[in-house]
């Protein structure tokens, strides 16, 4: 896949990502887009100008004044606050331009008050609070998601998190103090085990779409459902990772510090700042892991879905499928 890609007329096809998604590089820059926080601060009306622009150049009905940059300037604006598949404004802290800002405040909360009990309970049930409405904002358009599925994974995931940072933190009381610190990470990834597979059951009781080279629907898969899941949990986890584990080193020698003794509300400030660094690097990076088009061996399918497929086209080996986020 170019970059910019093309029709045979030379306009460009908004309906495919600006950057190469067959490489990390490209998926990379297509994400840094995507959750670029400075999306938030743009205005409402600046956002209808946008769509108005997308939508008009999809017809052919844009100025003549308009270039491919102006294109895809709009299309970035576009795409951080409109669905993508029902076209309705999304709740501004849960579009992916708000990922970074939030976890940056919530994470850093999380890491600097984990040693009380009602603090681990107020801030886990704060971070699952947001995810959900994070995962809401973003389902799909033709996935139906009821109110009970979302509750049985907030609440899941809530008890959950919650279960293993307190479990963890009765532990390690009599460990070395930085342990404790990895504490938080711990509660989080285990969230993500539950939530996001919870959240998406009906992918796995039923299966997802998948896709021939070309696009064309060949069946739904629940094993391709179970791949697509297990890449979203991976990303998360490590999408976590890097903003969760590297600050603990730090400010367990910072504590250490007769300045931080002195002044010990710096804790807060400075993990804060530690977490939105590595997470403004870790969210598009982690996102990038794996192709959202992603594919899989034809033998892997469920045997029925196997021969169904080969009695359409027998030089099918591989199917795609759309990873979710």
């Amino acid at each position: 896949m170019a970059e910019n890609p093309k029709d045979a007329n030379g306009r460009l096809q908004l309906n495919m990502p600006r950057y190469d998604q067959s490489t990390f590089r490209g998926r990379a820059k297509h994400f840094f887009n995507v959750t670029d926080p400075r999306n938030l601060f743009v205005t409402a009306a600046q956002l209808d100008a946008a769509k108005k622009l997308v939508e008009n150049y999809r017809i052919g009905k844009e100025a003549k004044s308009v270039s491919d940059a102006d294109v895809w300037k709009a299309k970035k604006l576009y795409d951080s606050a409109y669905h993508p598949d029902t076209g309705e404004k999304q709740f501004i802290f849960g579009r992916m331009s708000a990922q970074v800002p939030c976890n940056m405040a919530i994470t850093g909360a999380m890491m600097t008050f984990y040693k009380t009990t009602p603090a681990v309970v107020f801030w886990q049930w704060f971070n699952q609070t947001f995810n959900a409405i994070v995962n809401y904002t973003n389902r799909s358009g033709d996935a139906e998601i009821t109110n009970s599925m979302l509750l049985q994974a907030y609440l899941s995931a809530t008890g959950c998190a919650l279960g293993t940072a307190l479990g963890l933190n009765a532990l390690v009381k009599k460990l070395p103090p930085l342990v404790g610190r990895f504490v938080p990470f711990a509660a989080v990834a285990a969230g993500n085990c539950v939530n996001i597979p919870l959240m998406r059951q009906r992918e796995l009781l039923h299966g997802i779409p998948v896709f021939d080279d070309n696009g064309n629907r060949l069946g739904d898969s629940k094993v391709a459902a179970k791949r697509a899941i297990a890449m979203t949990v991976i990303s998360r986890i490590t999408m976590a990772l890097p903003g969760m584990c590297i600050p603990p080193f730090f400010m367990n020698r910072l504590e250490e510090k007769a300045f931080m003794k002195r002044m010990p509300w710096l804790a807060s400030p400075i993990q804060i700042l530690m977490v939105g660094f590595c997470l403004v690097f870790a969210t598009p990076l982690c996102c990038a892991i794996f192709p959202q088009k992603s594919s899989l061996a034809l033998d892997k399918l469920e045997a029925e879905l196997q021969e169904s497929i080969r009695k359409k086209d027998l030089q099918i080996d591989h199917i795609f499928f759309n990873k979710g986020l």
